[in-house]
């Protein structure tokens, strides 16, 4: 039996239980026309049912739900009703679209305009049956193609890994039976049980819930879990709002619940995330942008040079044909073949030398894209803060002020009393001990192997009482009862006894300020309770509106005999504090030219009290909301975004806009973030940036870039390194493109003016080794000098061959090439050329080489401030190139290869003194540069 048919089969034999199930009792057989017509009714049914979305689920009364969902609170759905329901609204799950076959990837490597010039070359090569140099030209594009493509293979896996966050199973009602399920098998309409630990395996309407508290920090950016209840909401604001509805993807911190499943697969909300992500394509690179330029650029060089000859040689009536197999063989000649090489190769030491840093870069070109980053776009929660609450504050009930240093649940970190700065430990002071005491005991939160189990708000004041050395205090405490907290009380409480004594019991209250002074007549003063006045009421709520203005989440605490007549005992300001090292990167991006911009879903209060903390804009803040981003036209926001500094209570499609109106005003921007709110932005932005600890698997895969350890300051360097790479490559490009145009000029002009040629076949072989061979690929490795940090960030206008580049180039090119002609007249003697008259132009030419490369390590700074030794590769380079030089005039059998003869000792100094003169002349450009421009230096470019 076929597959489909065990289906129907199978289907056939539940539709008949389920219709028995219901039939009127004292009836015998079922009727065959009513029970059809039953089947019939009941498949239209399922078919009928639709998922809901959650602002409207939100306002359903439970007994509305179920009507609107077709099923049975109390029993769930029947095995039927769920395989009608799949067959509608298929699997749960995310299917991502037949992408394109890996050789297909691999192909598409070779559209790049220089990767097709040199194939053409190679085919040149092959026509000309130059096989040697097609076969190093196909060698070199294989080797480029195959690195980048093994790279960049990685990076296109985002939507795929969407399915990692779909939780494989839950606990499910069907049929009146507990079942445990894969989620993959959940359809609209299942009953789901939650509890602590669980991922939500689809988007649930709550309809009975115990303390449920859900962290939604990876959709909302929001660090404290949420409070869920089960009650109608009458209003539907945006998702942070809807206290009755979880998830897809969010995690059970405390309590448990149940709820019906309104959303799965891609009609979740997660399946918002997942369709914005495959409408996005990621952007070109700077880098590619300007290696298609570059390609453009040459190809048109090419060409001119062989309409030159041609030109020339028909004037001067020569075979036209032989003009253009000399025009192609010089324009294949002046096409810097080692180019792609340097380039991937300087890529890939860059990302080796990130990866040194624990920084992961997935997309060779990402690398050199920070160079012209000039906006980072970043997520709050976990990215520029810690995602772990920490009590920073402490205010006693009798004027006494503390802040408490240490991030996170490690309990590392101290107390420290105002103003005097003394460390505080237990009951050292007696009013702050007994506050840290009370966070202690009013506490279900657990810290194990630094993670807290339970509230993170919980595990803040757990943490404090470690600093203070009281977290074992709990244990003289023996709890009777526990009133637990709530969204409409806003507080908690414990009744507690203390061990092995017959004494009275105590309560401890935790909760919102306005709440649990109601509960208090006393405060405490030194150890001892007074009562409390208006006028010390009044004094804690100012105290309460300054923590909480500085963006502090405020705790009341307060102990006493009962509820009613406690005593008041202070409050403790929490936050989820910036990370080690962000103020001082985010100084360092500022001055440097990069604007930071932060993006959270998280309140204004909170939002500005970090930005303030990390000098954000040197404390000139800019504030904008979501609602008022949506209120913008796309002209007006791409205009106004620039000027905003912190972006509040944003949405995943709020961050995107905020990315692609930077992007229409001209900025290259990056987007950091840790959660699955932040994957379209990282996708859509040139450069995404996720965090390697706290980064969901989403985030990681939308990334180009993955910070290991969560150290935004690891921004910088790469920043740095992206900036050092591009100068890498127009170092090498200045290079090869000098030699091989004044190789070409000696070669052309010997041609056109019928003169004896300088060099011969072997000797232009040699030279073209050095060209692309090891000198010019060490100066693709030239460490990343200090002060590049410092350096605005480049144009991505700005091409590889600009104006100044260019003149540089030629400057180099007519030096080596009157010195090379000026030592060709000089030896040629006149019976013709001589072994000598090629030896010595043949080695003025490697010197001239030589020097050059060693100019070309910087453009802008002089040998002697980057430091001689600083390249080792570089010196290794040239000290074989030079030995390389000697054995071929020395060694007898490669005199002979070469046609090369023995050279006196003055010969070789004359030789060196003149090829220095190209070193000499562009040192002494680069101090007039430095003389005349520095006073000129600008902020650079931000388009």
């Amino acid at each position: 039996m076929g597959e489909g048919s065990f289906t129907k089969l199978f289907q056939k034999r539940s539709l008949l239980r389920f219709v028995q199930k219901y039939q009127p009792l004292g009836s015998g057989e079922p009727e065959e026309e009513p029970r059809e017509e039953c089947e019939l009714k009941i498949i239209e049914q399922e078919k009928e049912v639709a998922v809901l979305p959650p602002k409207d689920a939100c306002k359903c009364h439970k007994e509305d739900l179920a009507r609107a969902l077709n099923v049975d609170l109390q029993t769930g759905l029947s095995e039927f009703s769920v395989l009608q329901r799949r067959s509608k609204h298929g699997w749960n799950e995310f299917s991502v679209e037949n992408t394109e076959p890996i050789w297909k990837k691999y192909l598409d490597q070779f559209k790049n305009p220089l990767i097709l010039l040199l194939l053409a070359s190679a085919l040149v090569s092959v026509i000309t049956k130059e096989y040697e140099d097609a076969a190093s030209i196909t060698m070199a594009v294989l080797i480029v193609v195959t690195v980048a493509f093994i790279q960049e293979y990685r990076s296109e896996k985002s939507l795929e890994e969407l399915n990692k966050l779909v939780p494989p199973e839950c606990n499910c009602l069907r049929e009146g039976k507990l079942q445990h399920l894969l989620a993959r098998e959940l359809v609209p309409g299942d009953i789901i049980y939650l509890s602590v630990g669980d991922r939500v395996p689809a988007d649930l309407r709550l309809i009975e819930v115990t303390d449920l508290l859900v962290d939604e920090s990876s959709f909302t950016g929001e660090a404290e879990p949420c409070n869920k209840t089960d009650s109608v909401l009458l209003e539907a604001g945006d998702i942070t709002t809807l206290s009755n509805v979880v998830f897809m993807g969010t995690l059970v911190r405390y309590g448990k619940g149940k709820g019906v499943v309104i959303g799965t697969g891609e009609n979740s909300q997660f399946g918002e995330v997942f369709k914005m992500m495959q409408a996005e394509e990621t952007p070109k690179t700077p880098l590619q942008k300007s290696m298609d330029r570059l390609g453009k650029q040459l190809t048109l060089f090419s060409f001119g040079i062989i309409g030159l000859i041609m030109l020339i040689g028909w004037l001067q009536g020569k075979r036209l044909l032989s003009m253009f197999t000399i025009g192609v063989s010089l324009a294949v000649a002046a096409i810097p073949e080692g180019l792609p090489i340097v380039v991937t190769v300087t890529l890939v030491l860059g990302v080796l030398r990130m990866a040194k840093k624990k920084v992961i870069v997935k997309k060779l070109p990402i690398v050199e894209t920070l160079g012209c980053c000039n906006v980072i776009c970043s997520d709050k929660t976990g990215t520029l803060t810690a995602n772990e609450m920490t009590a920073t504050r402490l205010v006693t009930s009798d004027g006494c002020q503390a802040e408490v240093s240490g991030v996170g649940y490690n309990g590392e970190g101290n107390v420290y009393l105002l103003p005097s700065k003394e460390i505080l430990k237990e009951f050292s002071n007696i009013s702050i001990g007994k506050l840290v005491e009370a966070g202690c005991v009013v506490n279900n939160a657990i810290i194990r192997k630094n993670c807290v189990i339970g509230q993170p708000t919980e595990g803040a004041l757990i943490a404090l009482a470690m600093k203070m050395e009281l977290a074992d205090i709990k244990d003289i405490y023996v709890r009777k009862k526990e009133i637990p907290f709530s969204s409409e009380q806003k507080w908690m409480a414990v009744k507690c006894t203390l061990k092995n004594q017959d004494q009275e019991d105590i309560y401890f209250m935790k909760g919102a300020f306005e709440e649990v002074i109601q509960y208090c007549s006393l405060y405490n003063s030194g150890g001892i309770s007074l009562a409390l006045t208006p006028q010390q009421k009044a004094l804690y709520q100012q105290e309460e509106k300054r923590l909480g203005s500085s963006g502090l989440r405020v705790l009341a605490l307060a102990s006493g005999p009962e509820l009613g007549k406690l005593t008041f005992l202070g409050l403790v300001g929490i936050i989820d504090p910036p990370r080690a090292g962000v103020r001082e990167a985010v100084q360092v991006l500022f001055e440097s030219g990069v604007s930071v911009k932060m993006v959270t879903g998280d309140a204004l209060e909170t939002a500005v009290a970090i930005g303030q903390n990390i000098g954000l804009c040197n404390g000139k803040l800019k504030a904008m909301s979501g609602e008022e981003l949506d209120q913008l036209a796309e002209a007006e926001l791409s205009s106004t975004v620039q000027n905003v500094s912190i972006f509040f209570r944003t949405s995943p499609k709020h961050k995107l806009k905020i990315i692609k109106a930077l992007q229409r005003a001209g900025a290259v921007v990056s987007m950091t973030g840790d959660g699955v709110n932040d994957a379209v932005a990282l996708k859509s932005a040139d450069i995404g940036i996720a965090m390697g600890q706290a980064g969901t698997d989403v985030s990681k895969e939308a990334a180009n870039m993955i910070l290991v350890d969560d150290d935004f300051s690891k921004v910088m360097n790469a920043i740095e390194e992206g900036k050092g790479i591009f100068y890498n490559i127009k170092n090498f490009v200045r290079f090869q493109l000098s030699t091989s145009i004044s190789a070409l000029s000696l070669i052309t002009l010997s041609t056109v003016l019928n003169l004896p040629n300088p060099l011969n076949a072997m000797q232009i072989l040699w030279i073209n080794i050095i060209m692309d061979g090891p000198p010019a690929q060490s100066l693709g490795v030239e460490p990343v000098d200090r002060d590049t940090i410092k350096q605005p960030p480049r144009c991505t206008t700005d091409t590889i061959l600009s104006k100044s580049l260019i003149l540089k180039i030629f400057m180099s090119a007519i030096i080596i090439i009157s010195g090379t002609l000026f030592v060709f007249w000089k030896e040629i003697p006149k019976g013709g050329i001589t072994p000598r008259t090629t030896t010595m132009t043949f080695t003025c030419f490697v010197f001239f080489d030589l020097f050059n490369a060693l100019t070309c390590r910087s453009q802008t700074k002089l040998i002697f401030e980057i430091g001689f030794f600083r390249n080792r590769m570089f010196l290794y380079s040239v000290l074989g190139s030079f030995l390389g030089q000697l054995a071929v005039i020395y060694i007898p059998p490669l005199q002979k290869i070469f046609q090369t003869e023995n050279l006196g000792v003055l010969d070789l100094l004359f030789l060196t003194g003149l090829a220095s003169s190209v070193f000499i002349v562009s040192e002494l450009v680069k101090l007039c540069e430095q003389r005349c421009c520095h006073p000129k230096h600008t902020k650079g470019c931000h388009n």
